[in-house]
């Protein structure tokens, strides 16, 4: 049974009682496969595991899903409890946010781009709140999804900026058996949607299949970008092919001498906005 802590407080004094390495899982609750996937990654790398469960209102939109966002803390723990980890820290809004936040995290250039675009403050919120769970916790390494890919690039960049002592682990992409990549707001699907939804990840495969037999950046682009927009119910946000480490259009700045690449995209299915990836590799 996992040790539930609301408290910075109480979160330091079971801390002090571990010894050994310890891994960080960061959610914000509504837990699925997905995430239990990141936790039994973090106890195969440590001694203990700590999840964090806190919707972050800083990265949040005025029009988003903030109020609406899934919150099931007993269920939630219910489910870490069939895995196993040693702490929960399932703070308060108060408790991480005792008044407004003065010093912000400035994510820099790769933030404006993609999901940048789309949601402005979302990454200055998401780096605010890694970097205070990260120096609470003061992991030694620390786990997240690939299916937030330009999140993902963001935290890397800023522990390698700012040094700070800790490992970060990208763990693949959990999806169901039809191929949709799992997400807390897969369950605002309706059940003609759900099937619409299918296209995103049949739009990657496609072009991912694209990058294997030869194509450029430009041509798995416009084939994966051709099959979402003739797929009915599906409203593209964008599609790109990046440099998984920069977010860099590959289209615009050519194959990086990693040969690797990913490509990205959002699309709406109903009400619900939906992301997802495929790493590509190009070696021509």
């Amino acid at each position: 049974m996992s040790e539930l802590i609301s408290t910075k407080a109480d979160l330091r004094s079971a801390l002090d009682q571990l010894s050994g390495s310890v891994a960080l899982v960061m959610t914000m609750g509504a837990l699925h496969e997905g995430h239990l996937s990141l936790v039994r990654a973090a106890k195969e790398a440590a001694d203990h595991v700590v999840v964090s469960i806190f919707v972050n209102p800083l990265q949040f939109g005025p029009d988003e899903d903030f109020d609406s966002y899934p919150r099931q803390l007993e269920a939630d723990t219910a489910l870490l409890d069939t895995v196993g980890v040693d702490l929960v820290f399932a703070p308060e809004e108060s408790e991480m946010y005792p008044r407004e936040p003065l010093v912000r995290i400035n994510p820099g250039p790769m933030a404006t781009v993609y999901e940048g675009t789309t949601r402005p403050i979302h990454f200055a919120g998401v780096l605010q709140v890694v970097h205070k769970v990260l120096n609470l916790v003061r992991p030694d390494v620390a786990f997240f999804g690939q299916k937030d890919a330009q999140q993902l690039a963001l935290i890397r960049t800023m522990v390698a900026d700012l040094d700070m002592p800790v490992q970060i682990q990208a763990v693949p992409i959990k999806r169901e058996e039809t191929g949709l990549a799992l997400s807390s707001r897969n369950t605002y699907l309706g059940e003609d949607e759900y099937i619409e939804a299918l296209a995103l990840n049949q739009a990657l495969a496609l072009g991912k299949d694209a990058a294997r037999h030869g194509s450029s950046p430009e041509q798995v682009r416009d084939v994966s970008m051709k099959y979402l927009a003739e797929a009915p119910g599906v409203k593209l946000d964008y599609l790109a092919v990046v440099d998984p480490e920069t977010f860099e259009d590959l289209v615009e700045v050519g194959v990086p001498a990693h040969g690797r690449g990913l490509i990205i995209t959002a699309a709406w299915v109903g009400s619900t906005r939906l992301i997802d990836n495929r790493e590509v590799r190009f070696d021509g």
